[in-house]
């Protein structure tokens, strides 16, 4: 049984929690399946607002999967998450991500 389906059979026997959503969308996220990963990150936010980890992922899922503005949208609230939560080293992660898209949007809008 691969991690994926330990996860989702631990969601399917009723156990939800932003760690899980967060675990399930970081491991969905590493095997490049974006759209799953995006399903589960966005109720790991929504159940947790201030998790700026998932923020991260989240961002990095809708860059990756070419959803480019709500990736933005994801990275500025995430950088205000981890900034409001003194965790410095995600807000830095996040601001480079964050200059990636906006590099990429401005690109586009030039083609």
């Amino acid at each position: 049984m691969s991690q994926i389906d330990s996860f989702e059979k631990m969601l399917a026997s009723g156990q939800d929690s932003e760690m899980l959503r967060y675990t399930l969308g970081n491991a969905y996220f590493t095997e490049a399946r974006y759209a799953e990963a995006i399903d589960h990150l966005q109720i790991a936010v929504e159940l947790k607002p201030d998790y700026s980890a998932a923020w991260r992922v989240l961002g990095r899922a809708l860059a990756a999967n070419d959803q480019l503005q709500e990736a933005k949208l994801a990275f500025d609230q995430g950088e205000r998450v981890a900034e409001a939560n003194g965790d410095k080293q995600t807000a830095k992660e996040i601001n480079v991500f964050r200059k990636r898209v906006i590099k990429a949007i401005v690109a586009k809008s030039t083609t």
